[in-house]
């Protein structure tokens, strides 16, 4: 057993991010790649607040990678643009942020983690700060 304490999990927001139609970009040897650019949505939570602006980027720029697996039947109906039970798909991201913002500062400085869930025009994320 370790000796280190066990990392705590503080939630800061969720988010509801607006999307536009994907675009496919196919088998690279390190995954099937899509492209789905942001057209906007809302930030909700006790550590942050504020609008998704198009494009994904202002005061706050975000990079992030995820996984998102299930059953093939399913990713199947989320790629025609159908509604899945999200508790039925695996979707988690390791967020990066980068501002200038002071009040934002932190988010420079911590690690997050997000659960996702994948709807037809949209995805709904809960963003987790590691402790």
């Amino acid at each position: 057993m370790s000796d280190l304490a066990a990392p705590r999990l503080e939630h800061v927001a969720d988010l509801d991010i607006e999307l536009a139609e994907a675009m496919e970009v196919g088998e690279t040897g390190a995954g099937e790649r899509r492209v789905i650019p942001i057209i906007g949505g809302t930030v909700k939570g006790p550590r942050l607040n504020g609008r998704i602006r198009p494009a994904g980027a202002e005061l706050i720029s975000v990079e992030n990678r995820g996984i998102r697996h299930g059953p093939p039947e399913l990713i199947a109906r989320l790629r025609r643009g159908e509604e899945v039970d999200p508790d039925l798909i695996y979707f988690r991201t390791l967020p990066r942020f980068e501002t200038a913002s002071p009040r934002h500062h932190f988010l420079n400085r911590h690690l997050f983690i997000g659960i996702g869930a994948r709807y037809p025009d949209r995805v709904k994320l809960g963003l987790w700060m590691l402790g």
